[in-house]
C-alpha cells in the first residue's frame, strides 16, 4: 500500500499576515504565492476578501496568475462574504472557498448569540450557498477543540451534507493536547456517517507550543489536510509551522505513512523571503530553518558528525535548502572539529601543530562566541609562523588608560625566550594608546625604532571581531613588517609591534 497524501494547506498569506508587523503589499503577496507554488502547496489562503478592498484586489490577483495550487478565499457565514470571496476566486486554476462559522459554547453565546440549532441551520445554509458558487468548498467549525464532541459530530456532518469537501477542525486558541485532538479525530471517523465523503482538516494555533505536535496526531488519527504557515505565522503566538510538518512527516515516514507533495530543499529559501518581506526574524534555534537548526558547537557532537552525521542529525542540511551543516567553532569545540576546519582551509599540520593551534584556538574562544574563518586561518599563520622565526619577545600582560585631554598611560610586561629569563614593566606617555605602547616596546627592548606605518582592521565580523594590525618600523636603516591579531585591539598593536621586533632579531 502506498502512503497516503496529506494536503498542504498554507495561510502564510490570511492567518500569518494577520502577526502584528507582518502585514504585506500586492507585490509581496504575489511573490509569496508563486513561491507558495513552487514549494509544491496544495492550497494557498490567499485572504479575507470581504475585508478591505485591499485583500479583495490581491485575491483576485492571486488567482488570476497562480498555476499549480488551488487558491482559497476566507468567508464566515454571511452573504456578502461568500459572493465577495467567489468574486475574488473564481479566476483561479482550482478556486475554494473557505466557509466558517464558531461552534463552542463560549463562542455561541458571547460572539454569536446563536443556540446550537441556529449553528446548524446557518451551516447548512452558507455551505449550501458557497458550493452552488464554486466547486471546491471547505468547511471550519471555529474553536472546536472546544466544542462539545457530540455536536461537533452533528455540525460536520450537517457540513458535508451541505456540499462541503474538506472539513476544518481548527484548534483556534490553542488550547488542546495532542491525545485530546487524535480523539475529537477518531471521534468524528467513526460517529459521522458521511465522514467519508469529505477530508478532515486540522488547524492548530500555538499558544502553548503544541501546534506541530496536535498537527501530527491529528494525521496519525486519519487527518488528510493540514493548515500550516512558513515560519509559523499567524495570530498571537502563531500556527503550525509549513516546515516543520512537512519535515516531520517526510523523516518520520515510517511511522505515519504519510507523505506531502512539498519540495522540501525550498524550504530554507521560503522561510528567508517570508522573513525578509515581514521583518519578522526566525530565532536562530528555529526547527528546520533557523541558523542553528544544523549548526553542532559541542566537541562531543562535531567529532560524531565528523564520523557519520547521522550521530546527532535525522535530516540533512541539503533536504530543506541548507547547503551543509555547520560545524560552529566556539568554545565547547574540539581537536576533531577544529583540524577538519583547517584542512578545509587548505592547512596541513602534524599532530603537535594542531596541539599549539588547539591552545591557541582555546584562548580565543574564551574571548569570542563564534570563530570564523578568517579567525582560524589567522591562527594558523601564528603558529607556523613561531615555529620558522627565533621568537624571542612576547607579551606577558599590559595595561592602558587613555581618556578625552587625557595624555595615555601604558604599562607593559614582556618576556623573552621560552622561559622568563627577562621580565621588565615600563610605564610611559605619548600621543595616543598606541604610540604609548610603541615607545614602551622601544623602552623595553632597548631598540631605537620608529614606526613607518600601521593599519588596523577587522579579520571577520560582529561586535567581537578580531582586529588585524599591520605595521612597518625601520631599524638601522632596515624596515621590518610585523602583524598581530586579537579581539582587543591594543592588543593586536603589541603583538604586531613584537613581531616586527622578533623579525629584527633573526
Amino acid at each position: 500500500m502506498s502512503d497516503r497524501k496529506i494536503v498542504i494547506f498554507d495561510t502564510t498569506l490570511r492567518d500569518g499576515e494577520q502577526s502584528p508587523g507582518a502585514s504585506m503589499n500586492m507585490q509581496e503577496k504575489l511573490e509569496v504565492a508563486q513561491m507558495l507554488t513552487a514549494l509544491g502547496v496544495d492550497v494557498i489562503e490567499a485572504g479575507f476578501p470581504v475585508a478591505s478592498p485591499g485583500d479583495f484586489e490581491s485575491v483576485q490577483k492571486i488567482a488570476q496568475v497562480v498555476k499549480g495550487s488551488s487558491v482559497c478565499g476566507l468567508a464566515r457565514c454571511k452573504d456578502i462574504d461568500i459572493e465577495t470571496a467567489w468574486e475574488a476566486v473564481k479566476a483561479a486554476e482550482r478556486p475554494r472557498i473557505h466557509v466558517f462559522i464558531a461552534t463552542s459554547p463560549i463562542h455561541r453565546e458571547f460572539k454569536l448569540h446563536m443556540t446550537k440549532e441556529q449553528v446548524l441551520q446557518n451551516t447548512d445554509h452558507f455551505v449550501r450557498k458557497a458550493a452552488a458558487l464554486c466547486p471546491d468548498i471547505e468547511f471550519s467549525a471555529e474553536d472546536a477543540s472546544r466544542t462539545e464532541l457530540d455536536f461537533l459530530c452533528e455540525v460536520v456532518e450537517v457540513a458535508i451534507r451541505a456540499g462541503a469537501k474538506t472539513v476544518n477542525i481548527p484548534d483556534t486558541v490553542g488550547y488542546a493536547l495532542p491525545s485530546q485532538f487524535a480523539h475529537y479525530i477518531r471521534t468524528l471517523k467513526t460517529k459521522v456517517p458521511n465522514i467519508d465523503q469529505a477530508v478532515i482538516s486540522v488547524h492548530c494555533h500555538n499558544d502553548l507550543g503544541l501546534a506541530t505536535a496536535n498537527s501530527l496526531a491529528a494525521v496519525e488519527a486519519g487527518a488528510g489536510q493540514v493548515e500550516c504557515t512558513i515560519n509559523g505565522l499567524g495570530e498571537r503566538a502563531g500556527n503550525c509551522a509549513l516546515e516543520e510538518i512537512t519535515m516531520a512527516l517526510n523523516t518520520r515516514r515510517d511511522f505515519f505513512k504519510a507523505a506531502t507533495d512539498i519540495v522540501t530543499r525550498r524550504l530554507v529559501p521560503a522561510s528567508q523571503l517570508v522573513s525578509g518581506i515581514t521583518g519578522l526574524e526566525v530565532p536562530r534555534n528555529k526547527a528546520i530553518v533557523g541558523r542553528n537548526a544544523f549548526a553542532h558547537e559541542s566537541g562531543i557532537h562535531q567529532d560524531g558528525m565528523l564520523k557519520n552525521a547521522m550521530t546527532y542529525e535525522i535530516m540533512r542540511p541539503e533536504d530543506v535548502g541548507f547547503q551543509k551543516t555547520d560545524l560552529v567553532l566556539g568554545k565547547h569545540s574540539g581537536r576533531a572539529a577544529l583540524n577538519d576546519k583547517v584542512n578545509q582551509l587548505g592547512f596541513s599540520l602534524t599532530p603537535e601543530q594542531v596541539n599549539k593551534l588547539f591552545e591557541e584556538f582555546k584562548a580565543l574562544a574564551d574571548r569570542k562566541k563564534e570563530i570564523y574563518d578568517a579567525d582560524i586561518r589567522a591562527l594558523v599563520q601564528r603558529v607556523l609562523f613561531k615555529e620558522i622565526t627565533n621568537v624571542s619577545w612576547t607579551l606577558e600582560s599590559y595595561s592602558s588608560t587613555s581618556g578625552t585631554g587625557k595624555k595615555p598611560v601604558t604599562s607593559i610586561k614582556l618576556r623573552r625566550g621560552d622561559f622568563i629569563v627577562e621580565t621588565q614593566s615600563e610605564t610611559t606617555t605619548g600621543d595616543g594608546p598606541v604610540d604609548g605602547i610603541f615607545l614602551a616596546i622601544c623602552q623595553l627592548t632597548g631598540l631605537d625604532m620608529k614606526c613607518k606605518e600601521y593599519r588596523v582592521h577587522s579579520i571577520s565580523v560582529g561586535h567581537d571581531a578580531q582586529g588585524k594590525v599591520d605595521v612597518s618600523i625601520s631599524f638601522n636603516g632596515q624596515e621590518y613588517r610585523g602583524q598581530g591579531t586579537s579581539t582587543d585591539c591594543i592588543e593586536a598593536s603589541i603583538l604586531a609591534f613584537l613581531d616586527a621586533v622578533n623579525r629584527i632579531a633573526e
